[in-house]
């Protein structure tokens, strides 16, 4: 028990301070709200100042401009007369300037034929004398071409000679000298390899000799390896285990996060879904509020007759009085749409106060049905197989129920668009889709707009969108909460992550593992280099055995090929001397013949050049010749194309003159016109800046007032929170910590941490059995309270027989105090009400006990001896109530009394005196009659009249009395 009640107080410290922080908080985003709806409060005052201004503004400019449209329409005509004008004027300078061009063209052509022509009379004798001297050259050339050819063929008769003898020479010394080439590279092959196998022979000694020393060395070092790489397997071993035991609890964790994230991806789509739905149906609700307040879509008249103040703003649309489901709504607005437009009024007077309005305003025609025409209307009853009828579709105020019966007499509604049945002659069947209207003998339809089926029911609609908007909004309040709820797992889950712990072992075992492959890899490098050292020694030992079994062979045959050199060399000596003089004739010959070949070739290039040279100047003679004989035809055309512009330019000239004069006048007039119109644009546009600035002021406080009713919502949204914390927690609302005031002695910044100490002290502290505290503590409590009940009960019996004494004593001494000062002021007022000698009196029946003592009221008018109060008549009765009613109001004022009625059984006699009294104590309160009796309202100081405009609605008109004398006057039937 002990223990349970140490819980019970953490919890009751726990909420007293989680308590204390929510008021905490709720004061101050109490505070921000007030200052934030005071802001709204000032900023809609200026944007509702800034829109009286921008009306204002408009209505100005709009009389300006309808001043300015004459002025405006003078300057128009006058512009468009100049500006015909000018541009006839740059039409003929355009056409001017083209001739001016044409004529400068036109010269300068002339001028290039003529320097063309002498050009080319001048190229023409220069080629003349050119193709003369080419052909000169041509012939002298050929003559040296002749004789070149023919000494050539002289060199090559002799130069053929010489080889016939060279060549059999030439043959013999080929054999000779092929053979001792033959032998002397077969000597050089044999010493070479020779060579080669003795310094193959030395390699292999040293190899055999290294091996051996390494293999020594290498056994050593692999015994070393072995004994690391056993323990490192054990190491491995070890590193596995960790290793394996740490992925499987990251694995668990990734499992539960993807879980987490997936449900969090699923609550943040279905939070976008949410708040895009809130945004369009918020969107949706501001734009068919502007279209209700703006009355979009609705002609002159309707807006006219809604913003007018001189007739009833109460009237409504047809279109804001009913409402259709939405399935239903295109089908139902198509065939009401002629009369969606028709005020609703009461009376048929309204609709002419309506009507005669239009017509003195010019503001168009309006159409209305009257309510009191439909009051004993009666709609008949149709029905058709698989139809509704539509008046069950349309949901309106009882009031209008009888119009929309009348509007949707015998229409009826099919689910199908191919509706087969027979319709009756007074019938017409809608289509659900809204697609059909159709009647026994006519049908309509067709396509179904993108805005059909928003116009009817607006007001309606925008009550069924404030409540899908109070409704998405705490589903989007809900979801916040388990969104960040859910964040909260997803961050644990995150920061458990041993990841990087993993890497370490991971790392580490890889270390392992890779030194462990590195030994064991040194490890075959061992072996195998041990197994290849062997082979190497016996391939070795093999090729030396081989090597110089093949060296005493070369040397063998060494000597042989040296004897077949010295021979061939003895015959080459014998052959060479008459071989080197016939091959010098050869090359004398040779020589000679190739200076002559190339001399001849050179000469027919030469020849060939000039030939070219010579067709070339030839045919540009022609071109020149054809040249001048065209730039000649051109030139007497030029001069004829010269002097008709020269004639067209002077004509230009003078038409311009003319129109220059008629400009100028033209100017002057447009300048006066400019000058009165632009005067009274002026004027428009310093209205139509200050209209702007009114416009752009407007806007920017309706931007700010948006911007503050956000921020307030937002303070209203973390009120929420708070509460919903509250409620969530211990079951408290909101309203009952609001108006709480902050205690002084904490503060939210010490409030937070010890709140959040006490969450975490109780969520550790474990199970605890809360009957042995409830059992104890009413087991105590009930011994203590019958000990203290019976206690209280014995003191409470003496002090209440002492209290009794007291106040009846003390009630009966106020009593009779009160009674004979009330007697007293009774018989006063009464003979106030009636005459000094009447008299009244009040009796106590049984003045031993006057708390419990009935009162006797005698009243003894002058002339009567009634012998109670009930023999009196009305009147009578009425004053003497009167005047006991100012006697207790004496006893106790009051600082005002209502009258209800209280005159209605007096004469006129009696009435006097009534308001006589009335009027005696108004001096020090006020009194408020409820009449129908003429003098007590011309007694009055202010008399309101009560009257009803319409059914159901009341209004009050005040006339003040006191500055209008009361005099009697007598109506005399005629």
């Amino acid at each position: 028990a002990k223990r349970a009640k140490r819980y019970l107080e953490l919890k009751a410290e726990y909420k007293e301070l989680s308590l204390e922080l929510a008021v905490h908080r709720a004061a101050d985003l109490k505070e921000q709200q007030k200052t934030v709806a005071q802001k709204v409060e000032q900023e809609e005052d200026r944007y509702r100042q800034a829109e009286v201004e921008v009306r204002q503004l408009e209505a100005k400019l709009e009389a300006e401009r309808k001043a300015n449209l004459d002025k405006e329409k003078t300057l128009s005509d006058r512009q468009r007369d100049l500006n015909n004008l000018v541009g006839k004027i740059r039409g003929m300078e355009n056409d001017r300037r083209m001739h001016q061009q044409k004529l400068q063209f036109l010269e300068q052509n002339r001028a290039k034929f003529v320097e063309s022509v002498q050009d080319a009379e001048r190229r023409a004798r220069q080629l003349q004398a050119d193709i003369e001297h080419y052909r000169e050259e041509v012939t002298l050339e050929k003559r040296i071409e002749a004789r070149l050819e023919q000494e050539l063929e002289q060199a090559e008769t002799t130069l053929q000679k010489i080889r016939e003898s060279h060549g059999a020479l030439k043959s013999d010394l080929d054999a000779v000298m092929q053979n001792q080439q033959q032998a002397e590279r077969a000597v050089f092959e044999l010493e070479k390899q020779k060579a080669i196998n003795g310094n193959q022979i030395a390699n292999y000694r040293q190899e055999l000799e290294r091996s051996s020393q390494g293999m020594s060395q290498r056994q050593v070092e692999a015994a070393t390896l072995q004994e690391k790489i056993e323990q490192l397997e054990t190491e491995e071993k070890r590193f596995s285990k960790r290793l394996e035991e740490l992925e499987q609890a990251e694995t668990q964790r990734l499992q539960a996060l993807q879980v987490a994230e997936t449900e969090n991806e699923a609550l943040t789509k279905r939070i976008t879904t949410v708040n895009r739905e809130l945004d369009a149906r918020r969107n949706e609700f501001k734009l068919t509020k502007s279209m209700i307040e703006n009355l979009e879509g609705f002609p002159e008249s309707i807006r006219f007759l809604s913003n007018n103040k001189d007739w009833k703003k109460d009237a409504p649309l047809l279109s804001d009085l009913i409402y259709v489901n939405e399935a239903y709504r295109v089908a139902i607005e198509n065939y009401l749409e002629p009369y969606l437009n028709y005020y609703v009024v009461q009376t048929m007077e309204d609709a002419y106060e309506a009507v005669q309005l239009l017509s003195r305003s010019q503001k168009g025609k309006a159409n209305f049905f009257v309510l009191d025409a439909f009051r004993e209307y009666q709609a008949p009853m149709l029905m058709l197989p698989e139809t509704m009828n539509a008046i069950e579709l349309v949901e309106a105020d009882p009031v209008y129920r009888n119009l929309c019966s009348y509007l949707l007499e015998n229409v009826l509604v099919s689910e199908k668009e191919d509706y087969t049945g027979t319709i009756p002659s007074d019938a017409v069947l809608l289509s659900k889709s809204g697609q059909l209207i159709r009647r026994r003998y006519s049908i309509s339809g067709g396509s179904i707009g993108l805005f059909e089926g928003k116009k009817i029911g607006r007001k309606k609609n925008l009550e069924i969108l404030e409540a899908t908007i109070k409704k998405s909004e705490r589903e989007a309040d809900r979801l916040s909460t388990d969104f960040y709820t859910l964040k909260a797992k997803i961050e644990g889950l995150k920061g458990q992550q041993t990841s990087q712990q993993i890497q370490q072992e991971r790392a580490a075992m890889n270390k392992l593992v890779q030194e462990k492959v590195s030994l064991l890899t040194r490890m075959e490098s061992f072996d195998t280099y041990l197994r290849e050292g062997n082979e190497a020694r016996q391939r070795a030992m093999t090729a030396i055995a081989q090597l110089e079994q093949d060296n005493a062979d070369i040397e063998l045959r060494l000597l042989e090929k040296h004897e077949n050199a010295r021979q061939v060399k003895e015959r080459i000596s014998h052959t060479d001397g008459s071989f080197r003089q016939v091959a010098e004739q050869l090359s004398q010959a040779s020589t000679a013949y190739n200076e002559q070949n190339i001399a001849f070739i050179r000469q027919q290039n030469k020849v060939g050049t000039l030939q070219r040279e010579l067709s070339f100047r030839e045919k540009q003679l022609e071109e020149a010749n054809a040249a001048m004989v065209v730039n000649s035809k051109n030139i007497e055309q030029n001069e004829t194309e010269i002097t008709q512009v020269h004639e067209l330019i002077a004509q230009v000239e003078q038409e311009l003159q003319a129109d220059y004069d008629i400009r100028k006048n033209r100017e002057a007039l447009l300048t006066e016109a400019e000058s009165s119109y632009f005067k009274a644009r002026g004027a428009i546009n310093e209205i139509e800046d200050g209209l702007r600035k009114a416009n752009k002021t407007s806007q920017d406080t309706q931007l700010l007032v948006n911007q503050l009713k956000e921020k307030l919502s937002d303070v209203k949204f973390k009120i929420s929170s708070v509460g919903q914390r509250l409620n969530i927690e211990f079951g408290i609302s909101i309203n009952d910590i609001i108006n709480r005031a902050p205690n002084p002695e904490f503060s939210e910044a010490d409030l937070g941490p010890r709140v959040d100490r006490l969450k975490e002290r109780i969520d550790t502290y474990g199970e605890i059995n809360p009957l042995a505290v409830e059992a104890y503590d009413e087991m105590k409590i009930r011994h203590e309270t019958i000990s203290e009940q019976r206690d209280d009960v014995v003191q409470a019996k003496a002090s209440l027989m002492e209290t009794i004494k007291e106040i009846e004593e003390t009630a009966t001494a106020q009593f009779l105090e009160a009674f004979g000062q009330a007697r007293l002021y009774f018989i006063d007022v009464f003979r106030s009400l009636f005459t000094e000698d009447d008299n009244c009196d009040l009796i106590l029946l049984n003045p031993e006990t006057p708390l419990e003592s009935k009162i006797e009221i005698v009243a003894k008018p002058k002339g009567k001896r009634p012998q109670s109060i009930s023999q009196l008549s009305g009147g009578e009765k009425t004053l003497t109530a009167t005047a006991l009613l100012f006697a207790l109001y004496l006893l106790k004022p009051a600082p005002f009394c209502i009258f209800d009625e209280v005159d209605a059984p007096l004469d006129d006699s009696n009435i006097t005196k009534f308001n006589k009294i009335i009027k005696k104590f108004s001096k020090d309160s006020q009194f408020v009659i409820v009449t129908h009796n003429k003098l007590t309202m011309a007694a009055v100081d202010t008399i309101y009249g009560v009257y009803m405009a319409e059914q159901g609605v009341s209004g009050v008109s005040p006339v003040d009395f006191r500055h209008f004398e009361n005099s009697g006057a007598f109506e005399v039937a005629r």
